[in-house]
């Protein structure tokens, strides 16, 4: 079979026109017939039909998609098989991606952030407590409508609560700009990556840029686990700086306690700017919940029972391996002899893990890269009103400034 004009799907939905086409599977509108309600239709290209590995994987997309509904969640309708061809059905949103407004606008209002902050992170938790993570947050996946709502696009490298994963061990999943650190060193994704991520994406709203750059995917992974978050401008305030580095922090038990913990926060900063109860200088360091007693999910990572030398108070600014000044340390100077080479070895273990993990992948990415992949969008954009019509998530790996993801979108995605 061949997506062209006229074909039916599962005799009941008809494609009317392509959206987009990409390395592994192309985007239609689509008629449901009788109703004649709209959808956007995800199907792969016929030079893939029967692949296993797609269709695997669409299964899984559909699997995990299907069992969401969430107002802030692009909802997926149906799914099936057609000659070999895998597709899902899904619902039709007109609107622009982030990735579109951060081109055009390079930086957004503290007020825009915390809204799309608060409905991107309800979103997350909704999918959260259904075991599911999304593993692929970042701007071309959150699509704005003109009314102001924001919705969460392609479930298609997500993980579900006790689904068995698709890749080799130590594989990575993600795109490497918004890669969780614990994701980047092989571990398993959690909902707490979910929240790194958008906090990534809130950092680039904020300051018109990425925290970690690289000259490869490898290099910005690996930026990811070893270096310091650069600083916010001075210009963002108070309470919203110690939201977003909150959710960056490199320990996943460190962070929110989850998605839902954010979406309240941000509600929370966004009707006292509103109400003009804002205090651009106030900090509130203990307004995150503790993550002790929560349930192992797919979405949610591991419970924690207490953070050893953890306190909420005001962190010292002695830096590591210096003394306080006015107190003595015996056996400092041997000491502080020994801990460059103890970083050392610490940051080559990590480089070790982060290497074994991804050098497959750049290689896959190498290999593979073709033209733009359209993937698990089911929205329409209009960026231009004169201009065509695309699918958001069809530019999204490969928009300017913006790499492809791991495990490269030609191999195992859309």
């Amino acid at each position: 079979m061949t997506p062209r004009a006229g074909v039916v799907l599962d005799g009941r939905y008809e494609l009317t026109e392509r959206i987009a086409i990409g390395g592994m599977g192309e985007v239609w509108s689509a008629v449901e017939i009788g109703s004649g309600q709209r959808f956007a239709a995800k199907v792969m290209r016929p030079e893939f039909a029967g692949e296993q590995l797609f269709l695997d994987r669409i299964a899984a997309e559909a699997r995990n998609s299907l069992r969401l509904e969430h107002p802030g969640i692009a909802r997926t309708y149906d799914s099936g098989v057609i000659g070999g061809l895998g597709y899902l059905v899904m619902e039709l949103v007109e609107g622009e991606t982030l990735a579109t407004v951060l081109r055009r606008e390079r930086t957004l209002t503290p007020r825009t952030i915390l809204d799309v902050l608060a409905q991107t992170a309800d979103a997350l938790a909704a999918a959260h407590a259904q075991g599911v993570v999304h593993r692929d947050i970042k701007p071309g996946n959150l699509l704005l409508t003109a009314d102001g709502k924001v919705k969460l696009t392609d479930f298609g490298i997500s993980i579900g609560e006790n689904q068995a994963p698709m890749t080799d061990a130590g594989m990575v999943m993600g795109t490497a700009q918004y890669l969780p650190p614990e994701q980047a060193m092989g571990k398993p994704a959690t909902g707490a990556g979910d929240v790194y991520a958008l906090g990534i994406i809130a950092y680039e709203a904020l300051a018109g840029r990425r925290p970690f750059t690289g000259a490869t995917q490898v290099d910005i992974a690996f930026a990811h686990v070893t270096e310091k978050l650069p600083p916010l401008p001075g210009t963002v305030d108070e309470p919203l700086r110690e939201l977003v580095t909150s959710m960056l922090e490199k320990d996943p038990e460190r962070r929110p306690a989850s998605a839902a913990v954010v979406a309240e926060r941000a509600r929370s900063l966004l009707a006292e700017l509103e109400s003009g109860a804002w205090d651009p200088r106030r900090a509130i360091g203990a307004w995150r919940s503790p993550r002790k007693g929560r349930t192992t999910t797919a979405g949610e990572g591991s419970p924690s029972t207490s953070r050893r030398g953890r306190t909420d108070g005001p962190r010292s600014t002695t830096p590591p391996g210096e003394r306080p000044p006015g107190t003595h340390q015996p056996g400092a100077r041997r000491n502080r002899a020994r801990r460059p080479s103890r970083a050392r070895e610490v940051i080559a273990a990590v480089g070790i893990v982060v290497l074994a993990a991804l050098i497959t992948l750049a290689i896959l990415t190498v290999a593979n890269l073709g033209s733009p992949a359209a993937h698990a969008a089911a929205a329409v954009e209009h960026a231009d009103p004169s201009g065509p019509v695309t699918a958001p998530a069809a530019r999204v790996a490969y928009e300017q400034g913006e790499l492809a993801p791991f495990k490269s979108r030609e191999v195992l995605q859309w």
